[in-house]
């Protein structure tokens, strides 16, 4: 989709979860309810009824029974509008959200004990204590209100959309006489105009390199911009017009801009003769130099095309869904089609339970992923959800045009959802095979190491300073689905008493700071975990080190309490080689495994992304710092060189990332200060 930035950006506000159901605006979207008359399939079956009450806190001996009295209470006081419901357990946790048109109706649906009910429904009546509701002035309303209620509460007898991170935009600004190409992730409102959206990074910055090429728009910050008295190395590579210097004037750099956003808003073939004539024009004037230039350029705009794929012939904006099941799990495969181009795809495996039938899962799952992003013109679905009309209406309010919910039965239209379904279904093997391969990991690693089960959940810690200096830990999370990047956390070293370099002080720190917040957990609901589902307590804790650091860890656990978690310590093998490293567990010899034994790797692997997640909150933490402190820190730069350093790159972040060679380039830079600066910006941490 290709827009300009609003005048009045929609800032939002995120409500906590525990927020009163009325305090939610209704403007956003959310998913459609489901019959509680839905076929039970191969869903669970009552045997786990105990669990799921013991889990939830309900209490009595006939708690079905308690639950369809709640439900009835609330029949008695529930609209015959429409509206929202929302069913609580004895711990006052959401289980599930509904709408209704007919709110009186729906819940009547739920207490008429007579009525055959699938085994998910009757867990979720049995656990049920409350119902709230909240009345809506239409059903559109509604369904908003349900989708923002359901990402925000995460209730567990809903389906989730789990991965819900914000996708990336092309942006050229508009605020500046040079318009400056960049990615975008966020609030739109820098002034300018937005392509996208994108599937993924990668896709962004593949076609901004190729865009550059193409039509040479500037790439670098307004700062670095205006700081220029010679053309950058970009320039010297032909990626970028010079507009900095004046090596092309307003007119010429305006009509490149013009260009790069037909060719974004659809207008390639428009473009791509535009190019080839001028191409033509200046061969027969002789000027091969400038013909050349014309030449690259549309090589790098059918280099954007190419990579692209599938590109439709009849559909000029939409978004196409595909979802399959397999083996209880769903995968929701999704396609962008802007402007008559491929912006790339994305799978989905949604939370449901097993019961949930493919247009119930692909229904539910519409709502939440256009909460918070503009819908196309068209959606085009692999299967027919049974509220597309009520969803079509809901995404036209929130876009401000009309926008089509359709399921094709033939032509190319068709083909793009069959394109998509052969993907989500690629997608989804994948996916359970690496499951049953991580599987087999964590139950051999409960073998080798003799843990009482297979570990739901490992914790790895890790340090990174240089002589003490931004000292930061880090946390990283893996569990049966791999590792679970929203559940790492990075730890600013804050005591000032520690020694610098101690990094047993330092690991004191940061696992007194993790567990106290698990023995004495917030009350706000608002700091728990993004996936309830997910264990919070580890299985299992790995460190860095030898005996002496799991001592020292066994001293802290023991200190706080702790004793239902395991513990190891990796120490390196002789000079460093992977394959050699030596096991260390309380109370036990020490472990070697053979080079190519898989659980061994696999601990290589958890130590390695701890050490790269580390080292990376170090980076930043350090680069933070100097760009604060700027170049004084650095032994032997004073002033004067300080300002051949500036004027010779521009910015400090260029003097970043310079080589040696570069910097010994510079006016007054000997060989030895270059090493230093260079050394400096990119240290070796410990």
């Amino acid at each position: 989709m290709v827009h300009d930035s609003p005048d009045d950006p929609d800032d939002r506000a995120r409500k906590t979860p525990r927020a009163a159901a009325s305090d939610v605006p209704p403007e956003t979207l959310t998913a459609p309810d489901v019959d509680p008359a839905a076929p039970a399939g191969d869903d669970e079956d009552d045997a786990r009824l105990p669990d799921i009450l013991e889990e939830s806190g309900a209490v009595g001996e006939e708690p079905l029974a308690t639950g369809h009295e709640a439900i009835e209470r609330a029949v008695r006081l529930a609209p015959t509008s429409p509206g929202v419901y929302r069913m609580l357990s004895a711990n006052a946790d959401v289980l599930y959200v509904g709408k209704a048109k007919n709110v009186k109706k729906r819940l009547s649906s739920y207490a008429r004990q007579s009525a055959p009910l699938p085994a998910r429904i009757l867990r979720m009546i049995a656990a049920t204590v409350t119902v709230e509701i909240v009345s809506t002035n239409t059903e559109t309303e509604a369904l908003l209100l349900e989708a923002n209620l359901i990402k925000q509460l995460r209730p567990r007898f809903n389906v989730q959309l789990r991965d819900d991170k914000s996708f990336p935009y092309i942006l050229i600004t508009g605020d500046h006489w040079a318009p400056q190409i960049l990615k975008h992730r966020g609030a739109q409102s820098r002034p300018g105009r937005y392509f996208g959206p994108f599937a993924s990074a990668g896709a962004v910055n593949r076609t901004i390199t190729a865009l550059q090429r193409a039509f040479l728009i500037r790439s670098c910050t307004d700062s670095f911009f205006e700081s220029r008295t010679r053309p950058c190395l970009l320039y010297q590579i032909r990626r970028c017009a010079g507009p900095c210097t004046r090596e092309i004037d307003f007119g010429g750099y305006t009509t490149l801009v013009r260009e790069a956003s037909d060719f974004l808003s659809g207008k390639s073939h428009a473009v791509k003769q535009e190019l080839a004539g001028e191409m033509e024009k200046a061969a027969s004037e002789l000027e091969f130099e400038r013909a050349a230039l014309y030449r690259d350029r549309l090589a790098a705009l059918s280099a954007i095309q190419s990579q692209q794929g599938i590109n439709p012939r009849t559909v000029e904006e939409a978004d196409v869904f595909a979802i399959h099941q397999e083996g209880g799990f769903s995968c929701v495969e999704v396609f962008f089609f802007r402007t008559g181009q491929n912006w790339g795809n994305r799978a989905y495996f949604p939370r449901a339970e097993k019961s949930f039938t493919p247009e119930e899962v692909l229904g539910s799952f519409l709502a939440q992923f256009y909460d918070d992003k503009p819908p196309p013109k068209v959606i085009l679905l692999s299967h027919e959800i049974e509220e597309s009309e009520l969803l079509a209406n809901a995404l036209a309010i929130k876009a401000g045009h009309k926008v089509e919910v359709l399921a094709p039965k033939r032509g190319e239209k068709k083909e793009l959802v069959a394109h998509a379904l052969t993907n989500a279904r690629e997608a989804l093997g994948r996916k359970l095979a690496d499951t049953a391969t991580q599987s087999r990991l964590l139950d051999a690693m409960a073998t080798t190491l003799n843990l009482p089960h297979a570990p739901k959940r490992i914790e790895v810690y890790d340090n990174s300073h240089i002589q003490g200096t931004n000292a930061v830990g880090a946390m990283i999370v893996a569990g049966p689905d791999g590792f679970v990047k929203n559940q790492y956390r990075k730890f600013n070293i804050k005591s000032e008493g520690i020694t610098p370099g101690d990094d047993f002080a330092m690991m004191r720190e940061v696992l007194e700071r993790r567990f106290k917040r698990l023995i004495n957990p917030p009350e706000d609901s608002a700091s728990k975990a993004k996936d309830e589902d997910f264990p919070q307590w580890p299985d299992l804790v790995i460190i860095d080190g030898g005996r002496g650091q799991l001592n020292a860890v066994r001293e802290i656990f023991a200190n706080l309490g702790l004793s239902q978690v395991s513990l190891m310590s990796v120490a390196k093998g002789p000079d460093r080689d992977a394959g050699r490293e030596t096991l260390f567990m309380p109370e036990r010899e020490a472990i070697k495994l053979e080079p190519r034994d898989p659980v061994l790797y696999f601990i290589q692997r958890l130590r390695d992304e701890a050490h790269r997640f580390v080292i990376g909150s170090h980076r930043k933490l350090r680069k933070k710092d100097i760009r604060e402190a700027g170049l004084q820190e650095i032994p032997g730069i004073g002033p004067s060189r300080k300002r051949a350093l500036l004027h010779h790159f521009g910015t400090l972040k260029e003097i970043e990332r310079a080589s040696i060679a570069d910097l010994g380039k510079v006016p007054g830079v000997s060989a030895e200060s270059a090493r230093r600066i260079f050394e400096y910006f990119h240290p070796q941490p410990g």
